[in-house]
């Protein structure tokens, strides 16, 4: 597969989560079952996200090995803001894959309302930018 073309392949399904995940943070006071399904899409939707950035980054001639290389390359090309807002997500999504216990899903779904969304947002459309140059 060409790799120009695999990480729009890749952004595509990350609009698809992004959508699912913006549909979940509608939901004004989550219960118990859709604080996880909100927790499963972020973990979904970020995931896609530093792979797309990986992908785009090895078509841009960069050699990525790990999820927080392809971000730091990504914030020092300015591809992306927020450098450090994306570790944290990426920390965020490492340690709600390993561990669960309501108050930590409490805080991560206000994170992800209030800090890791914005976020995501602004790679979409970033990655929409970049598909239509």
């Amino acid at each position: 597969m060409n790799i120009d073309i695999r990480w729009q392949q890749r952004f595509e399904n990350y609009e698809k989560a992004y959508g699912r995940l913006n549909v979940a943070l509608m939901i004004s006071n989550p219960s118990d079952t859709e604080r996880a399904g909100i927790i499963q899409f972020f973990e979904i939707t970020i995931e896609l996200a530093w792979k797309t950035l990986k992908d785009f980054l090895i078509s841009e001639g960069f050699e990525i090995k790990s999820p927080r290389e392809a971000i730091k390359i990504a914030f020092q090309n300015g591809y992306i803001n927020n450098g450090n807002t994306w570790i944290d997500a990426l920390n965020n999504r490492n340690l709600s894959v390993h561990t669960y216990d309501e108050e930590m899903a409490i805080e991560l779904t206000e994170k992800i309302r209030v800090h890791y969304f914005p976020l995501l947002t602004s790679f979409k459309t970033w990655g929409e930018q970049q598909i239509s140059q």
